[in-house]
């Protein structure tokens, strides 16, 4: 591999990104395997590209757990799947007025987009109608955007959540393809690509990202921001595994908050114009060295994950805003 180390390399791959050209898998590794040294470099280079498409505007979402456990996939990273022994809550979908107050709740913290998030495979019919319904109540009264998760979709399905007003759709690829079926068994890769492209053809925005620590290699990393690239999501969270005991990843802690900001500043420069979330994770694995973060993201969540506790909306206000930053309030 050809050694980057010095403010004029790293700004060239922003050059690069910045007229389209894709980085080769040499300079994608060589952005995550970069010395520690280099690591404020690689963070400017990033927020060359970032300041060009976002300028110092932070969009804030926030995120309810609209059902919580009971899914029958077994995705190793997750507290609520049908292998986890995690203790965590178990409910039915929530009703359609406590999704509405959430949505009240998001406004109060400068929310700009609100993620309606169901665990399970894919939702069923009455599942599907009530959170429709809650769409419609919140975007009728409320100037939010709205991100739906609530797994494998159908074409008639992901029509009715377009018609309904949802601006959004997150359907994770997680890893790559080849490192898929370590993670994964009862759906595919391809499963989630599908899904992706039904939320397209509906004329949601598909929003679709990675979760990082998972045994992947770094070759396997770049090869996931590639994805992403190809599949043109909108907007792309970046986890960073959060190893909760009970699951099967429970062990896995390979991460530092080095390796994470360089996973940040690889996903900005292989998708230059894309919304970049720092996402679940943020706080245990980029600890305190978060506020970095967002010199390669534009996005980040505010408040609690799924099943894990986030940092207070109020503290990522003073984070923004000690940075020089400024929150992006959500305008329709």
């Amino acid at each position: 591999m050809t050694l980057m180390n010095t403010q004029t390399d790293w700004n060239r791959l922003a050059d690069k990104a910045l007229q389209g050209e894709l980085l080769t898998m040499e300079e994608g590794l060589a952005v995550l395997e970069a010395d520690d040294d280099e690591l404020l470099a690689v963070m400017q280079a990033a927020f060359k590209v970032r300041k060009h498409f976002y300028g110092k505007k932070v969009k804030l979402n926030l995120i309810i757990n609209a059902k919580s456990g009971l899914c029958p996939e077994d995705c190793g990273y997750c507290s609520q799947s049908i292998v986890s022994k995690a203790p965590i809550q178990k409910y039915p979908l929530l009703e359609k007025d406590v999704l509405v107050d959430g949505a009240r709740r998001a406004m109060e913290l400068k929310v700009g987009t609100y993620c309606i998030v169901a665990s399970g495979r894919g939702p069923t019919n009455r599942e599907l109608n009530e959170v429709v319904e809650a769409v419609k109540e919140i975007k009728a009264t409320m100037p939010m955007k709205i991100c739906t998760c609530l797994g494998i979709l159908s074409e008639e399905q992901a029509g009715l959540l377009a018609e309904a007003g949802v601006d959004r759709y997150n359907h994770n690829l997680n890893t790559s393809k080849s490192n898929f079926n370590n993670i994964t068994t009862t759906h595919t890769y391809d499963d989630r690509v599908n899904t992706v492209e039904k939320v397209k053809a509906s004329g949601m925005s598909p929003c679709s990202g990675a979760i990082v620590g998972m045994g992947e290699s770094n070759e396997e990393i770049v090869e996931i921001a590639y994805a992403l690239r190809q599949l043109d999501a909108d907007s792309i969270p970046v986890n960073f595994l959060n190893s909760i005991k009970g699951t099967p990843l429970e062990n896995n802690k390979e991460l530092n908050p080095r390796k994470c900001l360089k996973v940040l500043a690889l996903m900005r420069l292989i998708n230059p114009s894309k919304e970049i979330r720092v996402a679940g994770g943020r706080e245990v694995n980029l600890r305190s060295m978060q506020v970095l973060g967002l010199y390669a993201a534009n996005s980040v969540f505010v408040g609690d994950y799924l099943t894990t506790e986030g940092q207070e909306a109020t503290e990522d206000h003073k984070m923004i805003e000690d940075m020089g930053f400024e929150i992006e309030i959500c305008a329709l």
